[in-house]
């Protein structure tokens, strides 16, 4: 398929600068092929499912993944340069996207931070050891280890997305609106936004109608945001991502699906693990490792009946996965469809519960 089969008008005022509050107070647009579009909160989500139904959350934990330092090079002035980090290569190596990678070179050394600020764990520095052909850097800190850790998260801030970060700086709110309320094990550096609209009172009521929930990770890299910028996105690679499904989880969902119940990803980082994990035959493995796996229109998914998200930009790999789930002209109508109602877009924004085209 051509990239501009996924355009679409998206009006800049749409894309939503914070999230709603309480969080399940956003908006929730249920899709479903064949039935129609029906406007609603995510609140009502447990009036929208049956008992014996389970929801798969992504319980990856966003860092504090975004750095600001200043370059030092022997006989150049010292430069502002900003860094996300990417994926961890060990105790004390990251590769990192810089902002502007030109100003880097093998041999800098990046000095992160005020020194005021790490008066107990000395300053945190980074050498430049090598830049990757995908725009990398790969980078080897003074600190390692649970140091530098501990480094990160007091130094950084959280890795908004560039459609937020662009139009403001993330600041302390962002904290804990840019986490969901069940993360727990540290590796992301992009949120499972779907996942941001649960709240203790939501899972409360999803509990009452006999709804259960699962969790899985899949520490989200920055690879989300990339824009795909080939015309004949069969070409797109996706970067890999890391995951795990416990044998326990796998054995639950398959005796629930087996039991007449639905599998409902919350996200497409759980959709995308799940899939990831699932053989022809349905049935979902334990799973530990990375994943690339892209999903457009004509996918056969295996594992997943339902899914909830956010509401995605234009040409983005993302809008061509909701589209490879609910069809392309469906998908297309419901965008329309909020735009024209005002829904808010993105990682702080409206939420749609999609059902799948054709039988599962």
């Amino acid at each position: 398929m051509r990239l501009e089969d996924f355009d679409f008008e998206l009006p800049e005022g749409l894309i939503a600068l914070r999230p709603a509050r309480p969080r399940d107070a956003a908006r929730m647009l249920v899709v479903e092929p064949g039935v129609g579009l029906r406007d609603r909160i995510v609140r009502d989500l447990p009036g929208l499912l049956r008992p014996g139904d389970v929801l798969v959350f992504n319980d990856t934990r966003v860092i504090s993944a975004q750095l600001s330092g200043t370059r030092h090079r022997d006989g150049a002035p010292s430069v502002a340069v900003g860094m996300t980090l990417a994926e961890r290569v060990d105790d004390a190596t990251w590769m990192a996207f810089a902002r502007p990678g030109r100003r880097l070179a093998p041999g800098d050394v990046v000095r992160i931070g005020h020194d005021s600020n790490l008066c107990m764990l000395g300053t945190l520095e980074a050498r430049v050891e090598a830049k990757e052909p995908d725009g990398r850097v790969r980078l080897l800190f003074s600190l390692s280890g649970a140091a530098l850790d501990e480094a990160v998260a007091l130094v950084g801030a959280p890795p908004l997305p560039p459609y937020i970060a662009a139009r403001r700086t993330a600041d302390e709110a962002d904290r804990t609106d840019y986490q969901t309320v069940y993360a727990r094990r540290e590796g992301a550096v992009a949120a499972p936004t779907a996942g941001l609209h649960f709240t203790p009172g939501l899972f409360a009521a999803l509990a009452d109608k006999g709804i259960a929930t699962e969790y899985v990770t899949l520490h989200v890299g920055p690879g989300t945001f990339l824009p795909v910028k080939i015309e004949d996105v069969s070409g797109h690679r996706m970067h890999a991502e890391v995951g795990e499904i416990s044998a326990d989880a796998a054995g639950r969902l398959n005796a629930a699906r087996a039991a007449g119940g639905r599998i409902v990803a919350i996200g497409t980082t759980s959709l995308r693990l799940l899939e990831s994990a699932a053989g022809d035959d349905g049935l979902v493995r334990p799973f530990t490792g990375a994943t690339d796996i892209f999903i457009t229109p004509g996918h056969r998914f295996r594992a997943v009946d339902l899914l909830m998200t956010n509401f995605h930009l234009p040409k983005s790999t993302l809008f061509m996965l909701v589209a490879a789930f609910s069809g392309l002209e469906t998908m297309r109508a419901a965008y329309a469809h909020a735009v024209e109602r005002g829904y808010r877009f993105y990682s702080y924004g409206d939420a749609c519960l999609l059902f799948p085209e054709g039988p599962r």
